[in-house]
Order: C-alpha cells, then sequence, then structure tokens
C-alpha cells in the first residue's frame, strides 16, 4: 500500500497560527474546550477529577465567556486536528478532514488579524490584485456583458411584453428569410430591437440593422440600450454594441458578438456578416442595391434576413421580392410559382414556394392582438385622408402611375442627413445656426374631415441653381388660428428666418393677418388653379434637377408629393391639383407647405435674380 501523500501547510499559514499541540491536552485547555462545548463546571470537575472551585478560578481569569466566536471554533479546530494528527493509521478520509482543518485555522488566523486592524487583503488576497492591469483589461473585456441570467430576465420581459402578432413573428424567428408588411406604429422597430439581442444572446450571431440613415438606424440601438438598463441596469456602451455573453453552462466562455446600425454606408458594408434587419425595406432608395449587400452579408446558412416595412408604390424595388416576381424571374414559365399575397393568405404568416414567410398585419390585425389599448382606429381614420389611411393602416399600396410626383422622382431627394449636411445639428437650440431660412405654412381647412395644417422650414440654396434643403417638418391638428399663428412664430425663434409664405384660403387669412404683424414680409398665396398650377410646376421643375433634399426616412413628405394629381375643373377647361381624399379639397399639407417656400424662388432663378427679402427674426 502506498504512503500517504505529505501534507503541504502554505508558510504564510505556518506563522499566522500557532502549531497544534499533539501531546496531551493540557488540563486547563481542555477544560476551556469542554466549557466551551456546553458542559458545566460540575460536569467538567466530574471529567477532569480537578475542584469545581479550580474550574471556577480558571473561567474568571481566562475570560471564557468573552471569547468571540472565531476563538471557539478554533478551539474545536485546534482540538480535532490534534487528535487526527496523533492518529498512527490515517485513512483518506482522514487527510482530506485534516486538510479542510488547516483551512480553517487560516481563514480564522485572517480574520484575527483583521479585527486587530487590519484590512480586506486579510480577508482576501486576491483583493490585493484588483487595480493590477491583468485585472482591469479582464474587466474591460467583461463590458456590455449580458450572461445567462441576464438572458434569462430579458426574455422573460420580452414575452411579458408583446403583442400577439410580435409573438408570431418570434415563433418564425429562425426561418431564412422573413418579409413583413405592417401596419404604421405598431411597434415593430421597438419589437426587433429586443428580438435581435435576444438572438444575438443565443446564437452568437452577429446584428445587421439598415436603414434609410443612420438616424433612423440608430433607433434601434436606442430602443436596445434603454431596454437593458431598464430590465438589467445595465448600460451598453459602443457603437458597434458589442456583447459579452459570459459562460455556457460547462464554463466554457461564450464567443461576443456584435450589433451594427447602419445607413447609407451599406454599399461599403460588404465586410459585415450576421443576421440582417432591413427597417422600410418599401421607403429605400436604391434597394436593388441595398439587397444585394444584404444579401452577401447573410450568405451562411446560420445567418437570416428579415424585411418589414409599411407599403409605399406598387413601382418600388422591394415590390417584386414581396410579390414574388422576382422569384420568376429567369424562370421558364413551366417552373414560375404563384404567391398569394392577399391579407387573407398572409394575416397569420405563410412560407411561399420561394421560401420566404410573408406576413401582413394591418391596424386592425394589432388591435385584435392587443395593441387596441393604445390606438384609436376611429380617431386615426378621422385624421388621414382615405387613400393615406389605405397606406399607412390597411397595408394597401399606391398606385402612383396618376401623381404629379411619382415615388421614382421623390425617392431621389432623400438622403442621410448626419452625413451629408454637416452645417445643420437637429437637437440644437439654433439647428442650423445664423443659416438663411424660409417657412411655408399650409393652414387647415375648415371641412372638419380630418385635415391638417402643415409646416416647413427649407434652407434656400447659396447661389442660384443650388440645392433647397428641408430642415424641419410639423404637421398640427385641431389648433385654432392663434395657436397657429403662435407656431410659425415659435419656429422663427429656432431659426434665422427671411421669408413666410401662408395660404390665406379660409382659415389661413386670420394666421397671415396676425404674423404679418409682426412679419410684415409675409407673403399671402390665394389658391386659384393658376396659382396651384404654377407652385406645381415650379416644384417638379426643381426636384427633377435633383434641388430638393430631405431626410431620406421622412417618408410622410414622399407620401404627401405622391397624393396629388391632376383633376380638370367642373367647366372643363382648366386643370388644377389635388390630393385624393375624404372631402374634394386637396389634402398634402406638407407637400402644399414646402412648395410654398419654394414659390419664393423665381421660376428660372439662373436668369431672373431672386426676389429681395426683408430680414424680421
Amino acid at each position: 500500500m502506498a504512503p500517504p501523500p505529505p501534507i503541504f501547510i502554505p508558510p504564510e499559514t505556518a506563522t499566522a497560527i500557532r502549531p497544534p499541540e499533539v501531546s496531551p491536552t493540557p488540563p486547563r485547555r481542555r477544560a476551556r474546550s469542554l466549557y466551551w462545548q456546553g458542559w458545566t463546571i460540575t460536569q467538567i470537575a466530574e471529567e477532569l477529577d480537578i475542584p469545581g472551585s479550580t474550574i471556577a478560578s480558571w473561567k474568571g481569569r481566562d475570560k471564557w465567556d468573552e471569547a468571540s466566536s472565531v476563538q471557539k471554533c478554533e478551539d474545536h479546530v485546534e482540538c480535532r486536528l490534534g487528535q487526527l494528527l496523533a492518529k498512527e493509521k490515517k485513512t483518506g478520509h482522514d487527510f482530506k478532514e485534516i486538510d479542510l482543518l488547516w483551512r480553517g485555522l487560516e481563514k480564522a488566523a485572517r480574520i484575527r488579524k483583521f479585527e486587530r486592524g487590519g484590512n480586506e487583503v486579510d480577508l482576501n488576497p486576491k483583493v490585493a490584485n484588483r487595480n493590477s492591469p491583468e485585472v482591469r483589461e479582464k474587466k474591460s473585456k467583461a463590458k456590455n456583458l449580458i450572461d445567462r441570467d441576464g438572458l434569462a430576465q430579458l426574455e422573460a420581459a420580452f414575452h411579458r411584453d408583446n403583442f400577439l402578432y410580435q409573438e408570431t413573428w418570434w415563433a418564425n424567428v429562425s426561418r431564412r428569410t422573413r418579409f413583413i408588411l405592417k401596419s404604421r406604429q405598431i411597434g415593430a422597430t421597438w419589437y426587433f430591437a429586443r428580438e435581435a439581442l435576444l438572438w444575438g444572446l443565443k446564437t452568437g450571431n452577429n446584428q445587421i440593422f439598415l436603414s434609410a440613415s443612420r438616424n433612423q438606424a440608430n433607433i434601434f440601438r436606442q430602443y436596445i440600450v434603454q431596454w437593458v438598463q431598464e430590465v438589467l441596469g445595465l448600460s451598453l456602451k459602443g457603437n458597434p454594441l458589442v456583447i459579452q455573453r459570459g459562460e455556457d453552462e460547462n464554463g466554457e466562455p461564450l464567443p461576443p458578438f456584435e450589433m451594427h446600425f447602419l445607413g447609407t454606408n451599406f454599399r461599403t458594408a460588404q465586410g459585415y456578416h450576421g443576421d440582417i434587419y432591413v427597417d422600410e425595406a418599401f421607403w429605400i432608395f436604391g434597394f436593388e442595391q441595398l439587397n444585394k449587400v444584404a444579401q452577401a452579408m447573410a450568405t451562411h446558412k446560420r445567418y437570416r434576413r428579415t424585411y418589414f416595412s409599411t407599403p409605399s408604390v406598387l413601382a418600388h424595388e422591394a415590390y417584386p421580392l414581396w410579390s414574388g416576381e422576382r422569384f420568376n424571374r429567369r424562370r421558364a414559365k413551366a417552373d414560375k410559382v404563384k404567391i398569394d399575397i392577399g391579407h387573407d393568405a398572409l394575416r397569420h404568416g405563410a412560407e411561399g414556394p420561394d421560401r420566404i414567410w410573408r406576413n401582413i398585419v394591418t391596424i386592425d390585425d394589432a388591435i385584435a392582438g392587443g395593441l387596441g389599448e393604445l390606438v384609436d382606429r376611429d380617431e386615426l381614420e378621422f385624421e388621414h385622408s382615405l387613400d393615406e389611411f389605405d397606406l399607412l393602416f390597411l397595408c394597401h399600396f399606391l398606385d402612383d402611375t396618376q401623381s404629379v410626383f411619382p415615388f421614382q422622382m421623390m425617392r431621389r431627394c432623400g438622403v442621410d442627413v448626419f452625413d451629408a449636411w454637416k452645417d445643420f445639428n437637429e437637437f440644437g437650440q439654433r439647428p442650423f445656426g445664423d443659416g438663411e431660412c424660409w417657412i411655408g405654412y399650409d393652414p387647415n381647412g375648415e371641412s372638419g374631415n380630418g385635415d391638417e395644417a402643415g409646416l416647413a422650414v427649407l434652407a434656400p440654396p447659396a447661389k442660384p441653381g443650388g440645392k433647397f434643403r428641408i430642415l424641419e417638418r410639423k404637421r398640427f391638428r385641431g389648433k385654432d388660428y392663434q395657436e397657429q399663428a403662435a407656431a410659425i412664430r415659435a419656429m422663427c425663434a429656432r431659426y434665422h428666418v427671411t421669408h413666410i409664405a401662408i395660404d390665406t384660403t379660409g382659415v389661413g387669412s386670420a394666421v397671415y393677418s396676425l404674423v404679418s404683424a409682426w412679419f410684415p414680409n409675409t407673403r399671402a398665396i390665394r389658391y386659384t388653379p393658376e396659382t396651384k398650377a404654377m407652385m406645381v410646376f415650379k416644384a417638379k421643375k426643381v426636384i427633377a434637377d435633383g434641388r430638393l433634399q430631405f431626410a431620406a426616412h421622412w417618408t410622410d413628405i414622399v407620401n404627401s408629393f405622391m397624393a396629388i394629381r391632376p383633376k380638370v375643373t367642373r367647366g372643363g377647361k382648366t386643370i388644377t391639383f389635388v390630393a385624393s381624399r375624404s372631402g374634394d379639397t386637396g389634402h398634402a399639407d406638407l407637400a402644399w407647405a414646402v412648395m410654398h417656400a419654394l414659390f419664393n424662388e423665381a421660376l428660372d432663378p439662373e436668369a431672373v435674380a431672386a426676389r429681395s427679402t426683408v430680414e424680421i427674426c
């Protein structure tokens, strides 16, 4: 039989504790141990055959009752350790117990040292190295750490807050390609931000968001950061976000993953790889090029592609992917497939022959799925024109073939403001500094059918033939003429305004009267078929020449311009321009507001000097 292994006693332990007494324990020490074990003085006297008065004297002089818990435990450990060390033949269990007792004595010695005025290092030697470069590096690597417990908390909160249609999206999260046609404002961006984080934590796949602009893409980041802060109290840092995942169930470290938020720079993003989310796919300029990049980034079979959007027009480049026409291209007639993209077929989601899982969620579907507590359908229908409500909330595509400003024309105006406009800060008190601005205003009507007022702030070109930029736009509903005039004045406080143009039809005359009192250079525009035609022709020329810019994700501007159509007057001799709606008058408030401002420039700016302006604000 092999001899037992030697017992290793750390040097610091040997100096910190008294060596155990292997020899017979002195009576005074033994009496103390028995007393601390709960024996009475009479019982101890009988056991040790010592007078009780002697034991009582020891108790008082040595202050047995004032001993600390650590001292009592240390005494028991030393007694037991002495017994084991005195044994001639020790078992394997004895050696394990001896090692455990030595550890106990070492810890007791550290506690005694701490009580005598030591510091935290005496209790835990590892603390001495917590500020070392190695420890700091380890801590920095643990930034944005969401471990398995954090994942469990996020997943519980995720399912608790989801609506039914969002749970349907999650049930199909592992599909290779999803395409979701949705109503406006049903929480898709909010949902997919959280879904991407959870899926990345589960799979380790990078998550990539593609949007029309970087500001739009950063909305995903904001949702993710806010959610993690709310649920875990953790502040995620960095852009891209690099998420640490901790260890698996076996204690092995899990690789981190990255979350990228890309705007128009997707054209140089071929080096990325991961799961792809394409936001508002039907409103992105150059979708075909974007889709090629997206498919390249998700080439590996482990990655997924998700497209989601409100509808735009049938002529959009993304429509063939939605309808299945793209799949049927270059296929023989016998191999072409038919895909049902009707609402009834896709209300609950379905995978087509092209292996794309499609889903349509209208405002009615969303309300049935739990959104009803947040929206009022009747109010939304009252606030929007028929065409606009069908487009934004019932998922109907527009046929813009009759529009004066078709989608293909308007989409070229969209730019990534973050990259393109270095002299503009939308979050500043003076977003454009002292740069010259013009305001166009289209007041709300008096028909009571949901008409809204539109206000647009434009930066005119620095020289004839330059570009106009729409810096800000707002819509107002339910405001009287005084409130509308106050809204214009508030905008003048933010911008260096040199020109204001207001439609004076109906309530606009009262708004004009108030505004012109403090801004005498305000221009009154009285709508006639001839005036509207001149404004439309001017705007169409500016846009066709590539001279109008606005934020690429402002789909309301595009919608507003696309709604304008030509119409023959009742006499049949004149053509005017209107926006289809529930009433007889035009809508498209933002488009008209923009055109009011554009109308301040001459029809031929390079041949005729621009009108002089009087600086008031």
